[in-house]
């Protein structure tokens, strides 16, 4: 489970995230949803131990991720908005890169890669330099790699950017059974759809500060009051 005490970064005198306190339970696919600027990715940040809160906790499974950093990640799986893969590597050697860094057993790693190479279809191109692939192929490396040591949570920015159709489906069904079999998801996304149709719970932030937070029923009923979209939701509540 992933839990936010209070949590506050200010750069100089702007505060970027305000006081957030929230909790996604095991298996449970919470969307994190706001406008351009509102603090998602600052908060992720500071989830995966890129940048350091001026203030609040951090849990990881229990696990207070400030005071014990490297324990809480070995839990923690992180897939950034902007793919990053060393250029020069294939992509099946990133994958082994990132097994040990986990420290997984070699026999381990190579069971997971050959798994992981077939279930997002990436075989055709695994052993050519990350240099040749595209921001499509990127994102199905770096996603495969967050699943590579079984994570508990995860916490996703961004999913979908540069996936083709069936890319996206295989990444949407794969996140969907992961959260079924108890990992907690944690996904900011600016695809009101892709919130709608995965998330369980979907918490808006703006300002830096959470303003909202709703679960599916409570979604389809205010959208049944309304026009039926959950569009109109986010737009009349960060306005």
């Amino acid at each position: 489970m992933l839990q936010l005490k209070n949590l506050t970064k200010k750069f100089g005198d702007f505060v970027a995230v305000d006081d957030l306190s929230l909790e996604v339970k095991s298996g449970e696919f919470f969307g994190f949803l706001g406008p351009n600027g509102a603090g998602k990715t600052t908060t992720i940040k500071m989830i995966a131990g890129l940048i350091k809160p001026t203030s609040g906790k951090i849990f990881i499974c229990g696990i207070d991720a400030l005071a014990e950093p490297e324990k809480a990640k070995s839990f923690l799986a992180y897939v950034p908005d902007q793919p990053f893969i060393y250029d020069k590597l294939t992509g099946r050697e990133f994958l082994y890169f990132i097994g040990g860094l986990f420290k997984m057993k070699k026999e381990k790693i190579r069971e997971k890669v050959d798994f992981l190479v077939d279930h997002f279809e990436i075989g055709r191109w695994i052993d050519k330099r990350v240099e040749e692939y595209s921001q499509g192929m990127k994102q199905r490396v770096i996603i495969a790699s967050a699943l590579l040591h079984d994570p508990k949570v995860i916490v996703i920015d961004e999913p979908m950017v540069g996936l083709d159709p069936r890319s996206a489906r295989i990444v949407k069904d794969t996140l969907k059974q992961k959260s079924k079999e108890g990992v907690t998801i944690f996904m900011s996304t600016h695809s009101l759809d892709v919130a709608e149709e995965l998330c369980d719970t979907i918490g808006i932030i703006k300002d830096g500060k959470l303003i909202a937070q709703f679960n599916a029923s409570e979604i389809e009923e205010f959208k049944q009051s309304r026009d039926g979209k959950l569009e109109s939701l986010f737009i009349e509540l960060t306005k």
